[in-house]
């Protein structure tokens, strides 16, 4: 018991730039994928043991996006912008989009059942951004715009089905 207390209090401090950087490939089926571009992630989250939670400090390279237009069942997420420029993009129930111009220091949250949202790099640089969000068990997604929902399976990886149902 002591042990696992000892273990639970332990803290430790690094500099971000020293976890590792993974290149993201997309969960997505293939017919969705290419259109992410290419980022880079390090999970910080991950590195930490976190487990309620995930961060990542993620690069979007020029013409990436964080994700496909998408909304979640049960999750939260939170973007902060640390450098570069990104376009927000949102679609509202009623079909209504708006798109912002985030700038350094701008970040933008997302609640579950909120409004479809992604992020575009558009800047022609390089934007990183802190990623923040729930690990949430039987969370879905909704894609307004393609014919796609995610489920997640009981160990928690995204299961990806066209709306009728159909597996990809």
């Amino acid at each position: 018991m002591i042990e696992d207390r000892e273990k639970a209090v332990m803290a430790k401090a690094v500099m971000a730039d020293e976890v590792q950087v993974e290149k993201v490939k997309s969960g997505y089926p293939a017919v969705f994928a290419s259109s992410l571009g290419e980022r880079s992630k390090r999970k910080l989250g991950d590195y930490f043991g976190l487990t309620n939670f995930g961060v990542n400090l993620t690069t979007l390279k020029d013409g990436a996006q964080t994700a496909l237009l998408h909304s979640h069942l049960a999750a939260d997420e939170l973007v902060y912008l640390l450098e570069g420029e990104l376009v927000l993009v949102c679609k509202d129930a009623g079909g209504k989009v708006t798109e912002t111009v985030m700038t350094r220091g701008m970040c933008a949250g997302f609640p579950k059942q909120g409004d479809a949202h992604h992020i575009k790099n558009l800047s022609g640089q390089d934007a990183v951004i802190l990623e923040i969000g729930d690990r949430v068990r039987g969370d879905a997604g909704s894609y307004p715009d393609d014919d796609l929902v995610a489920q997640q399976d009981g160990n928690g990886k995204w299961v990806f089905l066209h709306k009728n149902g159909e597996p990809y």
